[in-house]
C-alpha cells in the first residue's frame, strides 16, 4: 500500500519550490524568443495596454506546454544535485532507501504535470491559438495604416511602393505620401504624390481604400504596342481628392476567422482526427478527378477492341502518312502558326500540370500538418516524463546544485531534443519522412538516454568519471604514459641484484628469439586477426618477468639503475595481435568494414610500436646489466 512519508513530503517541497522558479524563468525565455517574431507588429504601432495584455496572455497560454518539460528537467536536476551535494542523498541511500523510492513522490507530481500539459495543448491551447490569430487580424483590420512604417518605402502591396513621412495614429492620417506603382513592363509605371491620405479596408476585407488629398499623379502612357519609340508620352493629373483601390498581399493578406479556425493548431485531437477523415476523402476525390482528367486528355475515350485494333494497324500499314514532308511543303507563315499553336498547347499542358501538382502538394501538406499536430500534443506531454528521468538521475550522479552545472546540462539536453524534434517535424512536413517517424524522433532519441541514466543512478554506477573515459580513449588511440620510478625515501631491503641480472639476461634471450621469429614489420592476414585466436603468450611472459624485475629494482638507491628503469617502455600484451580479448568482439568488428579498418590500422601501429619497444627494452636491459656488473657484483 502506498503511504505518504515524511521523506516524500520533504523531497516534494524541495522540487515544487524549484519548479515554480524555473517554470517562470523558462516561460519568460520562451516568450521573449517568440516575441521577436511579432516585434514589428507591436513596436511603434500605438497599441493600447489592453491589446498588449491580451497579446502576452495568449502567447503565455500557447507557450506554457513547452516551458513545462524544460522546467521539470532543470528543477529535478537542481533538486537532486542539492541533495547529493549536501550528502543528504547519501544518508537516504544508507538508510536502505533506493533512488526510485526517493523519486516516487516526484514521479506522481510529474505525471500530474504531464496531464496538465496535455490538457493545455488539447483544450486551452487551440482556443488560445484561435484568439491570438483573431487578435492579430483585428489589429490589422482596425488600423491597416499601422502596417506602413514611417520614413522608409513599404513594398507589402503588389506592384506598389509606399513612402509615408509621418503618421497620426489617433486620427489615422498619413502625411507626406509618395507612391511608386508599376503595372507590367518597366516603362509602364506611375508616381503619385500627396500631402496626406487615409487608409481603410473594404467591407469584405479584400482590398484597401487609399484616399489621397492635394496631390499629383504622373503616369507613362507607353504601351507594349509602341515598340522602339524614343519619346515616351505621359500624363499629369492634379487632384484635390483621389481614391485608390489596393490589393492585400503579404502582411495585408488577411485570413478570414474561419480560416484561422481551420488551422491544425486551433483544433483539439478529437477535432483533428474528425477533420482528417474529411480531408483525406477530399484529397482522394481530387486525386481521382485529376487522374480521370489525365486519362481523358491523353487517351482515347473509346477503347478500340482487339479486332478493330488489328484492322486499324492493317489500314495504317497500307498508307503511311509522312508528317515531316507535309510540314515542309507549307509556307513560312503557316509553319509559324503551327509552331506557335503547338508551343501554346505544350505550355498550357505544362501550366495545368504544375497547377495540379502544387494544389495536390498543398492538400497533402495540410493532411500531414494535422497528423503532426495531433502527435505533437502527445510527444510534448510525454517529454515531461522523459525530462524528469533524465534530470533527476543526472542530479544524483553529478551531485552539483545551484544554477551552474545544472543549467548547462539542461540547456544541452533541451537543445538535443529541440534539434531532433524540429528536424523530424520539418522533414515530415515536407514529406521527406513519415509522420510517425518525424514526430517521434526526439522521443525515441531521449528515451534510451533517460533509461540509461536512471539505471546508472539507481545502481550507483560511475557515469561522469572523466578519468575512466580518458583512460579508455588513450587505450583506443594507443596513447600510453611513461614510467615514473623515483628513489624511495625508506628502503627496508635492497634489491636482489644477482637474481635480477639473471632474469634480465633471460629476458634479453627471449626478446632476441621473439624478434627473430616474428616479423613485426609485416602486414598480418586480416582473417587471422579478426576470426582466429591470436593471444601472444611469449610477450605476456616477457612482460610478467619484466614487471617482477622492475618491482624489485625500484628499491635501488642507484640513480643510473632507476633512470634506465624509466627508459623501459610500457608494452601492450595483445593489441598487436587482435583488437579485443573477447573473440565475439573481434568477429563483430571484422564484419563491420569501417570499424574493422580502424582497428586493423590500430593493430598495425601497435606492431610497429612493439618492434621499437623491444629494441628499447634490449638497450635498457643491457645498460642495467652492465651497471649491476660494475657496482653490485
Amino acid at each position: 500500500m502506498f503511504r505518504i512519508k515524511k521523506l516524500d513530503i520533504f523531497i516534494a517541497k524541495q522540487f515544487l519550490l524549484l519548479f515554480a522558479g524555473t517554470f517562470f524563468i523558462c516561460q519568460f525565455v520562451l516568450m521573449m524568443q517568440f516575441l521577436w517574431r511579432y516585434v514589428d507588429d507591436l513596436i511603434g504601432k500605438g497599441l493600447s495596454i489592453g491589446v498588449l495584455a491580451q497579446f502576452f496572455w495568449y502567447m503565455g497560454l500557447m507557450l506554457l506546454p513547452q516551458a513545462l518539460p524544460l522546467a521539470i528537467l532543470l528543477s529535478s536536476l537542481i533538486a537532486f544535485g542539492n541533495l547529493g551535494e549536501s550528502s543528504e542523498l547519501t544518508a537516504i541511500k544508507a538508510a536502505g532507501i533506493s533512488l526510485m523510492q526517493t523519486m516516487r513522490s516526484l514521479i506522481v507530481i510529474t505525471l500530474l504535470i504531464t496531464g496538465i500539459s496535455f490538457y493545455f495543448q488539447d483544450v486551452i491551447g487551440p482556443e488560445a491559438n484561435k484568439s491570438f490569430g483573431q487578435l492579430l487580424l483585428s489589429m490589422k483590420q482596425k488600423s491597416p495604416e499601422l502596417e506602413i512604417p514611417e520614413g522608409i518605402f513599404y513594398d507589402g502591396i503588389p506592384n506598389s511602393n509606399i513612402y509615408v513621412q509621418k503618421k497620426d495614429l489617433d486620427k489615422g492620417i498619413l502625411y507626406g505620401i509618395m507612391i511608386y506603382r508599376q503595372n507590367g513592363n518597366y516603362d509602364d509605371h506611375a508616381i503619385i504624390l500627396a500631402d496626406s491620405g487615409k487608409l481603410q479596408s473594404t467591407a469584405e476585407k479584400k482590398h484597401l481604400l487609399l484616399t489621397l488629398y492635394n496631390g499629383e499623379w504622373f503616369e507613362n502612357m507607353k504601351s507594349q504596342d509602341i515598340a522602339g519609340s524614343a519619346n515616351i508620352p505621359y500624363r499629369r493629373e492634379t487632384f484635390g481628392t483621389k481614391i485608390i483601390v489596393l490589393d492585400f498581399d503579404g502582411d495585408f493578406n488577411l485570413a478570414d476567422v474561419s480560416g484561422i479556425a481551420a488551422n491544425a493548431k486551433a483544433k483539439s485531437i478529437r477535432r483533428i482526427y474528425h477533420d482528417l477523415d474529411s480531408i483525406r476523402e477530399y484529397n482522394d476525390s481530387v486525386g481521382h478527378a485529376f487522374f480521370a482528367d489525365a486519362r481523358y486528355t491523353y487517351y482515347r475515350k473509346a477503347q478500340i477492341e482487339k479486332k478493330d485494333s488489328v484492322k486499324a494497324v492493317k489500314e495504317a500499314a497500307k498508307e503511311t502518312i509522312d508528317f515531316d514532308s507535309i510540314y515542309n511543303k507549307l509556307s513560312t507563315e503557316k509553319k509559324q502558326v503551327i509552331l506557335k499553336s503547338a508551343t501554346d498547347m505544350a505550355r498550357n499542358v505544362q501550366m495545368d500540370l504544375e497547377m495540379k501538382s502544387e494544389y495536390s502538394r498543398m492538400l497533402n501538406r495540410n493532411e500531414r500538418l494535422h497528423s503532426l499536430e495531433a502527435l505533437g500534443k502527445i510527444t510534448l506531454a510525454l517529454s515531461c516524463i522523459i525530462f524528469f528521468f533524465i534530470g533527476a538521475p543526472l542530479g544524483a550522479i553529478i551531485r552539483k546544485g545551484g544554477l551552474g552545472v545544472p543549467v548547462i546540462i539542461s540547456v544541452i539536453v533541451f537543445i538535443v531534443f529541440y534539434i531532433f524534434d524540429n528536424t523530424g517535424f520539418r522533414m515530415a512536413r515536407e514529406d521527406e519522412w513519415t509522420v510517425n517517424f518525424g514526430r517521434w524522433l526526439g522521443t525515441f532519441v531521449l528515451t534510451p538516454i533517460a533509461i540509461f541514466f536512471t539505471y546508472k543512478a539507481n545502481n550507483d554506477s560511475v557515469v561522469f568519471n572523466f578519468d575512466l573515459y580518458a583512460d579508455l580513449a588513450k587505450r583506443m588511440l594507443g596513447i600510453r604514459t611513461k614510467r615514473n620510478i623515483v628513489r624511495k625515501e625508506v628502503i627496508i631491503e635492497d634489491p636482489k641484484y644477482a637474481d635480477d641480472r639473471q632474469m634480465l639476461a633471460e629476458i634479453n634471450q627471449k626478446v632476441d628469439s621473439y624478434s627473430h621469429e616474428h616479423k613485426l614489420l609485416r602486414w598480418p592476414n586480416p582473417i587471422k586477426v579478426f576470426f582466429r585466436p591470436g593471444d601472444d603468450h611469449e610477450i605476456e611472459e616477457i612482460n610478467t618477468m619484466l614487471d617482477t624485475v622492475i618491482e624489485d629494482l625500484s628499491y635501488s638507491k642507484d640513480k643510473i639503475v632507476l633512470n634506465e628503469l624509466n627508459n623501459i617502455p610500457v608494452m601492450a600484451t595483445h593489441a598487436h595481435t587482435r583488437p579485443f580479448v573477447q573473440k565475439w568482439l573481434n568477429v563483430v568488428t571484422g564484419l563491420i568494414l569501417p570499424l574493422g579498418l580502424f582497428f586493423y590500422i590500430r593493430m598495425l601501429r601497435f606492431r610497429f610500436r612493439l618492434y621499437r619497444d623491444l629494441k628499447n627494452l634490449r638497450q635498457a636491459s643491457d645498460a642495467i646489466i652492465a651497471r649491476i656488473d660494475e657496482k653490485f657484483i
